[in-house]
């Protein structure tokens, strides 16, 4: 590792503690999982009955989504479960910044709902659009916090190098 990026690793490093200790990560934090357990619950019960009265095309489109909405919900929940542990100091937060532990980019696409008589039931709807702003929230971080302003530039970029020099001369 290059003192750059050692330099660079301290700084995303000290900006994760800084968050994960800030008022902004704890209301977050009880977000997420609130909607985590919303969705669990909707899963569990009513979202049964909902698919029940699917068509079999519906239902197939039902289950895809909802494998899609959990599986990103569960990388929301990981990444908000290490950022409390930064906070409560059961992680170091250099630890934190290494990418195992950083929220991958979504990969989702807007879900394809069959044509006719079988429309997203309204519920699961709401929780995918919701679920999907919560992971744009935590991505947005995700880079602010480990990409951030700290970041080297690449050596022998000059675009890099012009904008270094703006963010110096202006205080950015």
């Amino acid at each position: 590792m290059t003192p750059v990026d050692a330099g660079s690793r301290q700084s995303a490093a000290s900006r994760a503690a800084d968050f994960a200790a800030s008022d902004m990560f704890a209301r977050l934090f009880r977000e997420g999982m609130d909607l985590v357990e919303e969705t669990a619950s909707y899963l569990d019960g009513p979202g049964r009955e909902d698919a029940k009265r699917l068509g079999r095309t519906g239902a197939l489109s039902y289950a895809a989504e909802s494998m899609a909405l959990t599986t990103q919900l569960m990388q929301c929940a990981s990444w908000l479960l290490t950022q409390r542990a930064v906070s409560e100091g059961d992680m170091a937060p250099a630890e934190a910044a290494e990418q195992r532990y950083r929220l991958t980019p979504s990969r989702l696409k807007e879900a394809e709902w069959p044509a006719g008589d079988d429309p997203c039931p309204p519920r699961l709807a709401d929780l995918t659009v919701r679920a999907r702003a919560l992971h744009e929230r935590l991505s947005r971080l995700d880079r602010s916090i480990f990409e951030g302003e700290g970041a080297p530039a690449p050596e022998g970029n000059p675009v890099a190098d012009q904008l270094n020099k703006l963010n110096a001369a202006f205080g950015g």
